[in-house]
This record gives C-alpha cells, structure tokens and sequence, in this order.
C-alpha cells in the first residue's frame, strides 16, 4: 500500500472513530510512525522536526536510547508492571532520584503523592490538599492560566472552554491578572508593573474585610503560562505572591506540569526567583515519556488519611524507571542549561525574522519554552496603542510549517500565539533549521 494512502487510511479511520474533541488530530494531519529524538517521520514517509515534544513531555525527545534499554530490561525482568500504590524497587528508586532534585526546603524534605498519570489529576489532588489542610474553600488563580480539564482544574483555568466547563463552578475561585506586559491588564505595558499591581491586589483581597474575599485556601499559578501563549511571571512578582501567601497561611501551588524538568533553563522555573512552593505540581516530563503525575508538599501539610486521594494507575512502573533516567540525565548533562543557551540562539534568529515581519508582535519565553505573538499590522491598536493579534496568520502559519516539515502548535488568546516545545536534545544545527523553515513558512503565507 503507497504511504501515502496508508496516511490518509488511518486519518479517515481515527476522525470516524474518535471524538470531536480530537486537538491536535485535527489542527497536525500527521500519522506518526518512528521517532528519534527530535525527528518525527509519518506514515507517507515526511520526516518533521519535533517542536510539540509531547506538549512538552519528551525532555529527551522521542526514543532516547538509555530510556528504551531500560524499559526492555524492566519488561523482560518480569517486574510488576502495575501496582497501585505499593511501593517497588523502582519506584523507592525514581522517589529517591525526584526528591534530590526538587526546589528549596522541599529538596529531600517532601511528601510525595502518586496521582492518576495525568497533570489536571495532581492539581485536583494539590487542590484537595489545601483545602483540607487549611479548612478553607477557596482557590486564587489568574488570568490566562491552563491547570488541567478535569473540574476543579477547569475551573481554575482561564479559557471558557476549560473554566466555562458544566460544574466548574463548584470550586471557588477568585481570579487575578495575570502579568502580561504586551496586553497588561493594568494598561502599564510593562511585566514588572504588572506584577507589582497584582501581587498588591491578592493582598488587599486578603486583607481587606471589605473585600468580599475570604481567606483561601490556596493561590495556584504557572511560573511561566504555556497554553496561555507562553507569559513569563516576573520574579519580583512571584517573590511577592511567595511572600503574601506565607504571610497569611495560603497554600501556594505552583503547577510546573510544563516547566519543570529542565525546560525553563533551570531544573524548575520556580527557582530562579528564589521561590519554594508548599505544593509544586508536576507531570509529562517527569515520566520519561510516559504517563506520571504527583505532587510534591511540605511535610505539614500531610493531614490526609488513607484514600483521601486515590486512583487505579499510580504505580506505573515503566514511567517511574523512564522518569528516573530522565531526572538523572537532565541534572548530569546540564540540559537545564543547555536549555537556557539553545533557547536563547531560537529567541534571536526570530526576532531577526521579526524585525523584517512585523506581523511577529512579540518573541518570548524562557528556555525552550518559546512563544511568539502574531499581530495584524492592519489592525486598530487598542487603547494602550497595542495590535489585535491575528489567529488566521496563525492557523495558516502553523499548516504551512508543517508543509515545511516542522510541527508546532498555538496558543494564547484567541490561539495567536506560536508556541515551539522541542526536546532539550536539540540540536544547534536542528534549532536553526527551527528558524529557518519558520521563515520559509512565513513567506509561504504573506
């Protein structure tokens, strides 16, 4: 059978099986069959380079050498391959390895729990914690933010087809602006002052009886918001936010689900400003590829009785020894590091490209989290003077990378956002195809 029929087989067959709630089956037509690192090649034979990575899971990219030996060792050794919650060799192992990286006073210090493998079942279960822990209902979140699509993750996420989901409104939820210097909420046009505004209305919120809010629970945020269209939090900022919720008993969670594990251009990105949350969030990367989520929380905090928070599939043994390999290898190869220069080099040839395409409103990010915001030139500013970005330009960019061998996905608002997600095992020679096929894709649709 041609490849390329084969292609189009299994498309028809997946969008006549699946539901319409299919994402990224329905905006990247690609029907992947072998991956190495950061190439993808499709069942019609196209080779792609990776800049989803797994929305970010694939740290080390697709199929990373010592991962795959590890993982048929553990398949041959006759190891449980499932075991709820009990513990294992590896999964003692993979604890031992997380809790040496974590940030702070959490490092060696912190209670761990296994959730169900997904990240929005460790916010549910950060969000429970904080709730039991302190008595208190209610959860501060912000603008812009993307937690998860379960419930209590939806409803502290930002976009109405997340936070506007049936019964969301059964969390509490008081929500603040996020600092977003290119379309400040305040209208100050700058990140910093954005932030300084923020961190002071949580603590007049918190501290006004007056204000209509009682004490929450938790305030939960994203360092760096990724399908809010890659928005970095200023550091003063979340130094603030740090030291507001200590002040006055909030749980502070901090979701690095997308951040962590070196993509940020530190092991997490909370650790730049010198922040240590009482609960950090993570998942995707910290499974090797595979599906792993919990939480990591000061040991005060531990109020739960057993069951308080459970689920079937905690003890994925095969995540655990990838998620081993992975922290390992991220800490002794520096990619953190190696992260933070490549990012860097994607950061400057974009806005090279930006200063001759003004349709490039703004390169951001941090790491190799990288975001950049497309603007119509022809548009009406705002009434900070701001253009209104352009998701045509974006969807019509995003299919002519993909024409170009190059798969990305959008974000931010209204989906006017290129957001680029490689593995950290990019290459330099492989980042600058990165630019350079997303300029050609960018004359292909101007």
């Amino acid at each position: 059978m041609p490849n390329g029929a084969l292609r189009a087989e299994l498309l028809e067959r997946q969008k006549r099986r699946e539901s319409s709630a299919r994402t990224y089956a329905s905006t990247l037509p690609v029907a992947p069959v072998h991956a190495s690192g950061a190439v993808v090649t499709g069942a019609d034979g196209r080779t792609y380079l990776d800049c989803l990575s797994g929305a970010g899971t694939l740290a080390l990219g697709h199929n990373h050498p010592p991962t795959v030996a590890a993982l048929q060792a553990v398949l041959s050794s006759g190891a449980p391959l499932h075991t709820l919650d009990m513990i294992t060799p590896q999964k003692d192992s993979f604890s031992a390895e997380l809790l040496r990286r974590l940030p702070g006073g959490l490092r060696d210090a912190a209670r761990l729990h296994f959730c169900s493998p997904a990240g929005t079942d460790a916010v549910e279960a950060a969000l429970k914690l904080a709730r039991h822990a302190t008595g208190r209902r209610g959860i501060v979140a912000f603008t812009g933010a993307y937690h998860g699509m379960t419930l209590g993750a939806s409803a502290v996420s930002g976009p109405p087809r997340m936070s506007g989901a049936v019964g969301a409104d059964g969390v509490p939820v008081t929500r603040l602006p996020y600092p977003y210097g290119m379309r400040c909420p305040f209208g100050t046009g700058s990140a910093e002052r954005s932030g300084e505004l923020s961190a002071r209305l949580l603590e007049s919120l918190v501290t006004d009886p007056s204000s209509g809010v009682g004490p929450p629970a938790a305030v939960i945020l994203e360092v760096v918001q990724g399908e809010g269209g890659v928005v970095e939090g200023p550091d003063r900022w979340l130094r603030e936010i740090r030291r507001i919720t200590a002040d006055h008993g909030i749980v502070l969670v901090l979701d690095e689900v997308q951040t962590g594990v070196g993509r940020t251009g530190g092991f997490w990105a909370c650790e730049r400003a010198g922040v240590t949350p009482d609960v950090l969030v993570t998942s995707k990367a910290v499974g090797g590829g595979l599906p792993l989520a919990l939480i990591a929380y000061r040991p005060e905090l531990d109020t739960w009785l057993p069951g308080h928070h459970t689920g079937t599939f905690r003890g994925n043994t095969l995540a655990m020894v990838a998620g081993e390999i992975t922290l390992r290898t991220v800490a002794e190869e520096e990619l953190a590091e190696r992260a933070l220069k490549l990012g860097e080099r994607l950061r400057r040839g974009l806005r090279e490209i930006a200063a001759r395409r003004p349709v490039f409103g703004e390169v951001r990010g941090r790491g190799l989290m990288i975001g950049v915001e497309l603007v119509d030139p022809d548009g009406a500013p705002d009434r900070d003077g701001v253009l209104p970005g352009h998701p045509a330009l974006a969807r019509a960019l995003r299919t002519a990378c993909r024409e170009r061998g190059l798969l990305l996905e959008l974000g931010g608002r209204d989906d006017t956002v290129l957001r680029l997600l490689p593995p950290l095992v990019l290459s330099d020679e492989q980042a600058d195809s990165v630019v350079e096929r997303l300029a050609r894709a960018l004359e292909d649709v101007l």
